[in-house]
């Protein structure tokens, strides 16, 4: 989730996933497609509305490993 709020700052997103490192590794990805499933759930409740495109970013990135 700390990684999906930080999509609107590069370089802190870059920072994040440098300070954990399970982020990219199988279990992770599991885990970053899960958050950003439900956050583009809330995105299409309404909420969150600033990341609806960082967030699909994510997801093609995510579709593509």
């Amino acid at each position: 989730m700390l990684y999906a709020y930080t999509l609107l700052q590069p370089d802190i997103a870059a920072r994040v996933r440098a300070v954990f490192p399970i982020l990219g590794t199988p279990a992770g990805l599991a885990a970053e497609t899960t958050v950003c499933a439900q956050m583009l759930q809330a995105v299409s409740r309404g909420d969150n509305l600033v990341l609806e495109g960082p967030l699909q970013d994510w997801s093609e990135n995510l579709r593509s490993r």
